[in-house]
């Protein structure tokens, strides 16, 4: 039985390395194809997106108005009552670490449980957020609900305060040492 291993990659899908900078003979002598001297044909010399040759770029020229309160929004997960009913047998908890191993929540961000569909079963709720008609719903069900406060962001000390109020509460925690 013979056998033909005679392995090879297929046409074009291996390149040779162009070589730059090696004599006229070479096709890629003198200035390496980079066209006459300027910005672009010397190393390092590259721009970034926006740049206008030395101009005053248009994003800075526009006039900044407004604010945007995006980078303070807060993500919540929303989970229907009639999700839970289907996944979750009477008694059960529902928490973080279940819904997660039900594979109703991905992401680690609070959790709001809302009120469309419905529960019969008796479970108990430990999530960041329930809606009062979802509470009404689970209670009625049997259920008992008991709401996690999400823990609260750490606030720099002696934030917008002058120079002296920072002094004085320094003098301040000294003197308590």
């Amino acid at each position: 039985m013979a056998h033909d291993f005679n392995l090879h990659a297929p046409e074009g899908a291996n390149k040779r390395k162009r070589i730059l900078g090696r004599g006229q003979g070479s096709g890629r002598g003198t200035t390496s194809g980079k066209g006459h001297k300027g910005q672009k044909a010397r190393s390092g010399g590259k721009t970034y997106v926006g740049f206008e040759g030395g101009q005053m770029p248009l994003y800075r020229r526009l006039a900044q108005r407004g604010f945007s309160n995006y980078p303070f929004k807060q993500e919540w997960q929303v989970i229907n009552l009639g999700e839970i009913e289907k996944r979750y047998e009477a008694g059960e908890t529902v928490d973080f670490s279940s819904l997660h191993k039900k594979g109703l929540i991905k992401k680690a961000v609070p959790i709001k449980i809302l009120a469309t569909g419905e529960i019969t079963k008796k479970m108990s709720f430990k999530v960041d957020a329930v809606s009062a008609s979802a509470i009404a719903k689970i209670e009625k069900a049997g259920g008992d609900v008991s709401v996690i406060a999400p823990p609260e962001k750490a606030k720099p000390k002696n934030r917008g305060q002058g120079r002296k109020a920072v002094k004085k509460a320094q003098a301040k925690a000294k003197g308590k040492k």
